[in-house]
């Protein structure tokens, strides 16, 4: 292992989604050093790997193991927010669901950011990050770091969900077209039948190169500054403070969660919060933290005939998986997926709806008894915002998560919520009429006794949970009051720049995995052009 040196060109902190991507890509433009902070650890975990295993993940020592404050629309319940704490982080631990979302919604972060973060402004950059098999859209990349595919094995439910989306009017279309419009198959980020996160794509040919350092077990703590220029990092690593300087940039790449965190530890966020918690302001920056989004998962799961994932653990699947890399535990879980309008005078959808061939039970800690399908909604475009803040100056706690989910004062977040479950009742009932299912409701448990709209109700009131997607606590900005501008500097100080999901302007209505990495392609771009 190289030793880091003390003084680098460029640190950056965070080897997830985004920051793998801009460490590589920034050690291949130049010869620049780089040195590369993660927290967690390596990737080597076997259900790291294996697709079907990543809930396995969930509160081990490469998840964050972050939790919500207690949500007062959702019965007061927290909510669990697994994050990646490792090698990849969210990459190595997704669904590795490749949905790029609208061209609409870039359109927009255009119109606030200037028209290089527009569609036609970012499309380069995915095809830059795609390595997909088979494509042939030519907007699709083909030549990229990244291997994106079609399922090896999907389940036969899939495709029965499918025939019944189709039956009930939907379009059934390739995935990732600009303007989406009905219901696809999973493309997923694998290769050969297991998770292809940024740590393979990216970080793994570049850790030849000498002038990039990876240090992982290194837990930022704060940005140091000389004034108002950002100088290094401070960290600790096996319980000792630790600093190393940067020459030209710090970058922060810790996610919508880790980034804001920082920042405000750092003396760069509301004055008022950081003198509560006892830090000197540098910048006082009101938006640190604020205009947190998410997207908000209900749904249901009935009971399903056998050849659900229920059986993904059978001796005879191992076997299959271990020899030809095939059968149920190259799932993804996430296997379908399509958009849906709640009214149907809106322009663009505002629901997901999901297909998981599988009881995904408890936000995914609970294991399965039994063989069933999960059919969820999910909400796009929600008008409810909350916060990242503190909840002490100590950098070791963890911040205090609140995202307000249904807290929206017109209430549309429920009302379309409730519309997709209705989406989703319509499918098991199709199901149901196939023989596919008895109807027997394992989430909520015995809802099948229950009136339509109460079944909704409980649905989203006591099983609603994230879809791990938080964006917008380091809003980008062509305006004063955003928190970076948009060539991603954080503004009121020097030599420091956010690359990650924290960024994004607006939530876009897909997954945030593919544009958080884009992200990261172009912070690569404007750090090699100075």
């Amino acid at each position: 292992m190289r030793t880091l040196p003390e003084t680098v060109d460029y640190v950056v902190v965070g080897a997830g989604s985004a920051g793998a991507a801009l460490a590589a890509r920034l050690t291949e433009k130049s010869t620049a050093t780089v040195a590369l902070l993660e927290a967690g650890g390596p990737d080597k975990k076997a259900a790291v790997h294996i697709p079907a295993a990543f809930s396995q993940l969930f509160r081990t020592e490469l998840d964050w193991a972050y939790s919500t404050v207690p949500q007062d629309g959702l019965s007061g319940r927290p909510v669990f927010w697994p994050r990646g704490r490792m090698l990849g982080g969210c990459s190595s631990m997704n669904a590795m669901m490749w949905v790029r979302g609208f061209a609409a919604d870039y359109d927009e972060w255009g119109e606030l950011c200037g028209p290089d973060w527009s569609w036609e402004g970012l499309l380069p950059y995915f095809r830059r990050v795609e390595r997909i098999t088979g494509a042939t859209d030519p907007d699709h990349g083909r030549t990229g770091p990244l291997h994106i595919g079609p399922q090896r094995s999907p389940s036969t439910h899939t495709a029965a969900f499918l025939d019944v989306v189709r039956e009930l009017g939907y379009a059934v279309e390739p995935a990732n077209a600009a303007r989406p419009d009905g219901f696809s198959q999973t493309l997923v980020s694998q290769r050969r039948g297991a998770r292809f996160s940024t740590a393979d794509g990216y970080l793994k040919p570049a850790r030849r190169r000498s002038h990039l350092h990876v240090v992982t077990g290194a837990h930022a703590t704060r940005v140091l500054f000389e004034g108002r220029r950002a100088v290094g990092v401070e960290y600790v690593t096996g319980g000792a403070v630790r600093t190393v300087r940067a020459r030209r940039e710090v970058v922060l790449s810790g996610g919508a969660v880790n980034t804001p965190q920082l920042l405000m530890l750092s003396g760069i966020g509301d004055a008022a919060h950081l003198r509560e918690r006892g830090i000197d302001v540098l910048v006082d920056a009101p938006e640190v933290g604020t205009r947190l989004t998410d997207h908000l998962l209900s749904g249901f799961a009935v009971d399903a005939a056998d050849g659900t994932l229920f059986a993904a653990e059978r001796p005879v699947e191992l076997l299959n998986y271990l020899i030809r890399r095939r059968g149920m535990l190259t799932s993804n879980v996430g296997e379908a997926y399509g958009f849906v309008r709640s009214r149907p005078e809106l322009e663009l959808p505002d629901l997901e709806i999901i297909f998981a061939p599988v009881p995904f039970l408890g936000e995914g800690l609970v294991k399965p008894t039994s063989h069933g399908v999960t059919i969820g909604a999910v909400l796009l475009r929600p008008h409810s915002t909350g916060s990242i803040s503190l909840a002490s100056p100590d950098p070791l706690d963890k911040p205090v998560i609140d995202p307000r989910y249904l807290s929206d004062p017109d209430d549309a977040d429920r009302a379309a919520l409730l519309a997709g479950l209705d989406v989703c009742e319509q499918i098991i009932e199709k199901l149901t009429s196939r023989g596919l299912s008895t109807g027997r409701f394992l989430m909520p448990p015995g809802a099948e006794d229950l009136p339509r709209d109460r079944r909704g109700a409980l649905a989203l009131s006591d099983h609603a949970h994230t879809l791990y997607h938080p964006v917008g606590t380091a809003r980008m900005g062509r305006d004063e009051a955003s928190v970076v501008d948009p060539q991603l500097r954080v503004r009121g100080v020097e030599g420091l720049r956010v690359a990650d999901a924290s960024v994004m302007p607006t939530i876009i209505r897909g997954h945030t995995n593919a544009p958080a990495i884009v992200i990261g392609e172009r912070a690569a771009d404007l750090l090699a052009a100075g």
